[in-house]
């Protein structure tokens, strides 16, 4: 069974870190287009970041500079690295696997919460 696996999410204050984590199992890791999304309460789930198979990055303009996005494809699991934390910030943060040889849409995980807030 496909399992993406969240982890690191927590309350922090404004300016802090924290580093976010997605194990998978179940899948080929290594061909598979990670994602971040995040969703904020009430909002629809948007994205974040995204790392290609062989590691192209692209992010959403509110969190360029301050978030990043890595891959250990001998562990599986995929980063989100979130620096300079604002408490826009705030939201339900997701991982995503996608291939063109998954389902449309892939797969997702259960979410991690992320509070940003003094």
């Amino acid at each position: 069974q496909v399992q993406l696996v969240e982890s690191g999410g927590g309350l922090v204050q404004p300016g802090g870190s924290l580093r976010l984590s997605c194990a998978a199992s179940g899948i080929t890791f290594s061909v598979y287009n990670m994602r971040w999304y995040g969703q904020a309460p009430g909002k629809e789930r948007e994205l974040v970041a995204v790392i290609s198979s062989t590691g192209s990055t692209n992010y959403a303009d509110s969190v360029k500079g301050r978030f990043t996005i890595s891959r250990d494809n001998a562990k599986n699991t995929v980063y989100l690295q979130l620096n300079s934390l604002k408490p826009e910030d705030t939201a339900v943060y997701y991982c995503n696997a996608r291939s063109i040889n998954a389902p449309a849409g892939g797969y997702w995980g259960q979410g991690t919460q992320v509070t940003v807030s003094s």
